[in-house]
């Protein structure tokens, strides 16, 4: 192993900091002992603050229609895919078959879907809450005006996960249609921490045009931010987008950074993502062990599974919510951790 990247993880471990420069060097110049040392460090952190609990999401994914044209995404709005919305009750249905399940935490993601106003989101949200009190609701429906995000606040929404997707602004204009801003997104980040919501964000691991000098800058933003909730995947091309032709992600890299990110800030929730399971058949079980320590079955009805797919090849389109679960449920215990039923809010930490 490089001795400089050896001392760069031994700080990163002691420090939780770096700069952008080190964060860099330590993309460009890992090999597989610094992979191995710096997974076995995550891994030692994480257990020391949550032991071998990983806690499960239960998603639902309610709509599939998007006003935005982002080039990486299988949804956007210019893809041929067949577009669906769920209704009140059919939300209510998943989340009662999730909390019977043993879900604690339900998280509505869809596209940026016009019909689904602050009225009837915040409504579905109430009912939600209302219905399943000892329950913890996370929201990702996109960029909303900060007086929305506090009305869904207000209605018991308590988590919401954003994915900057690249804190590097050039980059940013590389992967969505000029209609989008970098800047936006940014401020749409903060207004959610101003409110009081635990936020998420994330970023695709070698994605079109990105660098090691990208991917530095998102770690110098983890480490700034300071995120409840970081998701991480490798960048899995769609068919029907821009980027049809470009290469997907590493799983390798992906694993690595899961490592760094539980190193910048050992409390935060990381999940081992369903990208990193499509990618690799033990992806997810890998995750956990370079650090992660959530994973989230999809609760939506099988019948829209298959028209949820942002990229292509995406698993567990076809199994029911309770296989989605005990699946999981087996794959954690054969690595020697243990899905539990709670809300796995963040840890306190000093």
């Amino acid at each position: 192993m490089d001795t400089k990247v050896n001392e760069y993880i031994e700080k990163l471990a002691s420090t939780h900091q770096l700069s952008l420069d080190a964060y860099e060097y330590l993309i460009t110049h890992r090999d597989e002992e610094a992979m191995e040392l710096a997974a076995r460090k995550a891994r030692n952190l994480s257990q020391s603050i949550y032991g071998k609990a990983i806690y499960v999401r239960g998603l639902i994914e309610f709509t599939n229609i998007c006003k935005n044209d982002c080039f990486y995404c299988g949804i956007r709005k210019d893809a041929h895919c067949s577009r669906y919305r769920l209704d009140m009750d059919d939300i209510l249905s998943c989340c009662a078959e999730g909390y019977d399940l043993g879900f604690r935490t339900f998280v509505l993601q869809g596209g940026e879907d016009a019909y689904f106003d602050d009225d009837r989101l915040c409504d579905i949200v109430s009912h939600i809450h209302a219905s399943y009190p000892d329950c913890a609701i996370t929201l990702s429906v996109g960029e909303r005006s900060k007086e929305s995000y506090q009305r869904l606040y207000d209605a018991g929404a308590q988590r919401y996960l954003l994915r900057h997707e690249t804190a590097n602004q050039q980059h940013y204009h590389q992967l969505h249609p000029a209609s989008m801003s970098f800047t936006h997104r940014m401020q749409c980040i903060q207004d959610l921490r101003d409110i009081g919501y635990a936020v998420g964000v994330g970023m695709m691991v070698q994605s079109p045009y990105q660098t090691a000098h990208h991917l530095a800058q998102d770690l110098k933003f983890v480490e700034t931010f300071h995120p409840e909730m970081c998701g991480i995947g490798p960048y899995i091309t769609a068919q029907d987008t821009p980027f049809h032709d470009q290469p997907s992600g590493s799983v390798e890299l992906t694993l690595y950074l899961i490592s760094l990110l539980r190193l910048i800030y050992p409390p935060m929730l990381i999940p081992a993502t369903t990208a990193l399971g499509t990618m690799d058949p033990v992806g997810r079980e890998k995750g956990v062990l370079a650090g992660a320590n959530v994973v989230m079955p999809n609760l939506s009805p099988v019948s829209v599974r298959r028209k949820y797919q942002l990229y292509d090849n995406k698993i567990c389109i076809g199994d029911e919510s309770a296989q989605c679960r005990h699946c999981l449920e087996n794959r954690m215990d054969r690595i020697g951790y243990t899905v539990v039923t709670d809300r796995g809010d963040i840890k306190v930490w000093d």
